[in-house]
């Protein structure tokens, strides 16, 4: 099949042949007839199979016809989870509508000055390619007209619930016009997505080209069990270091290590830049740029900056992080092995990161193969995993079917005793009921009485206070005036009034109007 039988625009054709495509992929070649014929699509389709041409293409040539709706508005609405994605589709749009007549093109993205956008909004838009937020932003403040639009496109439509988006996707789409047609790209077709698909579609038209699930034929994999972050960065040097490499991407699972790492990978003469969310979108732009333009060789990014990234030259992917999410491992060696080229995807596994693997492998079905480097051998043995047969049960025994050998039952001889030779079972009854054992002859009381005081002499009846060595006795006396210590030796008197004197302001002393409070 080529695109000369699926019904486009021969202009857009021609621009297709003029970009160096021949055939149509698997998923352009089932997508763009029924696109073309006005059905609601939701696709399911691997990264790197082409599926920005699968609805670009029927996007461009909807425009090849006139709309009788006289509007600025937008005819075509691409709505995508982050920047970099929507710069790769605003680039398909212009290379594949470069021969369509005053084709207008609007980026509406986070990041970028309002005014230029306001600007832009205030002209006629042919396509719109914009992030969420960002329209969002514009659609409060009334800017967008929405009027003559005739199709929507959901790009990557898992990540965009995945990122918070789903409220916000909600309430462009209420605003759209109800006869339009959509297409929904997704991973999956599960969870959230799945009642997004029942409110926005319309008897869809469901396509499983190549799911993410599906193996990456052209991209070598291998992993590098590793100890530390030491031994994970003297791989990564190595690697990197391998002439085999023309452009390589690094993924990081936090921003700061991105920063961190490009700083290394620089300093050992790597021309090295990073790439995550913080960047302001310029920064982002200018970078990218140069990645293209092969000024950069080694790119450090996080996952969801990474997103869109299509450069043809990007001949090596190496997971330095393992992702959080398992179909993000797809997304990531998806950079690499691009128009039909093979690529390599390196992983290095640490310790605390062998959990995340079981899940990719899981995810895909398929086990990575471990590789060594000759002086940087990790410590760690990977254990032969058992084979399980059958109905889940090793050596394909089934539930039931346990066999015990040719012992009987009851043929078992009484084990040797150490404790005597007296068995089990001999012991006589006797009269004795529970709770009648004999106490003996003491009686209850004659214990002797617990001493807390230890030495000290117990109290006597009728003097509840010692007297202190050198100091009055206290308790409460009647009648005796008030004894203090001289410190020049003796004792003195203080009489009731002296003491009330004090108190009452002409001393320092306070009231505390309670008889017995001695001064020591």
């Amino acid at each position: 099949m080529s695109f000369d039988s699926l019904g486009l625009h021969p202009a857009l054709v021609n621009a297709v042949k003029r970009a160096g495509y021949t055939d149509p992929t698997s998923v352009q070649a089932a997508a763009i007839p029924l696109a073309l014929a006005g059905k609601d699509l939701q696709v399911s389709a691997a990264t790197g199979s082409g599926k920005t041409a699968a609805f670009m293409l029927p996007a461009l040539h909807r425009l090849t016809e006139t709309n009788p709706i006289k509007s600025k508005g937008p005819r075509v609405l691409v709505l995508t989870p982050t920047r970099e994605l929507a710069q790769q589709v605003t680039k398909a749009c212009t290379t594949y509508g470069g021969a369509l007549p005053r084709l207008r093109v609007a980026s509406i993205l986070g990041g970028m000055p309002y005014g230029a956008q306001l600007k832009t909004l205030k002209e006629f838009v042919d396509v719109m390619v914009a992030t969420p937020g960002r329209l969002l932003d514009h659609m409060e403040r009334g800017s967008v007209d929405f009027s003559r639009l005739e199709l929507l496109v959901l790009d990557e439509a898992d990540r965009m619930l995945d990122m918070g988006f789903q409220e916000d996707i909600e309430k462009v789409v209420a605003a759209l016009p109800a006869n339009r047609q959509t297409m929904l790209f997704s991973a999956t077709f599960d969870g959230a997505i799945a009642g997004m698909i029942q409110r926005i579609l319309r008897n869809p038209q469901k396509l499983e080209i190549a799911t993410q699930r599906d193996q990456h034929t052209n991209i070598a994999q291998h992993m590098h069990y590793v100890d530390n972050l030491n031994h994970k960065e003297a791989l990564l040097d190595h690697w990197l270091r391998d002439v085999t490499v023309d452009q390589a991407i690094v993924f990081t699972g936090t921003k700061r290590e991105a920063d961190r790492l490009s700083r290394i990978l620089d300093e050992q003469g790597h021309a090295s830049a990073a790439l995550h969310g913080d960047m302001q979108q310029n920064a982002r732009t200018r970078t990218l740029n140069k990645l293209r333009r092969g000024q950069i060789r080694v790119l450090v990014a996080t996952d969801v900056a990474a997103r869109g990234i299509d450069v043809p030259s990007i001949t090596h992917v190496i997971n330095f992080d393992l992702p959080m999410q398992a179909e993000d491992y797809v997304h990531r060696i998806g950079r690499t092995g691009r128009a039909g080229k093979n690529g390599i995807a390196i992983t290095l596994v640490s310790p605390q990161e062998r959990f995340k693997l079981k899940q990719i492998e899981r995810f895909t079905t398929h086990k990575i193969p471990v590789q060594t480097v000759a002086g940087l051998e990790s410590k760690y043995v990977e254990r032969p995993e058992k084979e399980f047969k059958g109905n889940g049960r090793p050596n394909d025994r089934k539930f039931g079917e346990r066999k015990f050998g040719d012992r009987k039952f009851g043929d078992r001889k009484p084990a040797e005793r150490s404790f005597g030779e007296r068995k089990f079972g001999d012991r006589k009854p006797t009269e004795q009921r529970f709770g009648d054992k004999p106490f003996g002859d003491r009686n209850f009381g004659d214990k002797p009485q617990f001493n807390a005081r230890g030495d000290r002499p117990a109290r006597t009846e009728g003097t509840p206070f010692q007297k202190r060595e050198g100091g009055p006795a206290q308790g409460a006396r009647q009648g005796e005036p008030r004894r203090f210590s001289n410190p020049n030796g003796g004792q003195g008197e203080r009489s009731e009034r002296s003491f009330r004197s004090r108190s009452d302001g002409q001393g320092r002393g306070r009231s505390s109007g309670r008889a017995g409070y001695s001064n020591w």
